[in-house]
Parts: structure tokens; C-alpha cells; sequence
């Protein structure tokens, strides 16, 4: 199945809880961090609901 490499660029500091649980639940807590995800629509939903705190590549 294709991956997506998901880097962490943004500071989950003063955030919604949901938010910070969403980033934990990518596997992303720490500034510049990378994970490479299955491309599923499942993980997608996720990386948009932050999207403003990470960097996505194919």
C-alpha cells in the first residue's frame, strides 16, 4: 500500500485537546518528527483535521 512521510512542524502548545490527541494518534509528539503512514482515508481525515501543524509528503 502507497505511505505518506508526515513531519511535525507545528507546536501542539495551547491547542485543543482533540488536536493533540490526533497528533498523538499519528504517532507525532515532538517538534520535527516524521512517521510514514499508510495512505488510508482513515489517516487522511486525521492529518487534515491538523494540517496546519505538519508538513505532508508522498
Amino acid at each position: 500500500m502507497a505511505t505518506i512521510k508526515v513531519t511535525q512542524t507545528g507546536s501542539p502548545i495551547r491547542r485543543e485537546k482533540d488536536q493533540r490527541a490526533t497528533l498523538i494518534g499519528l504517532g507525532l509528539n515532538k517538534m520535527h518528527k516524521t512517521r510514514e503512514l499508510e495512505d488510508t482515508p482513515e489517516v487522511r481525515g486525521m492529518i487534515r483535521k491538523v494540517s496546519h501543524m505538519l508538513s505532508v509528503e508522498k
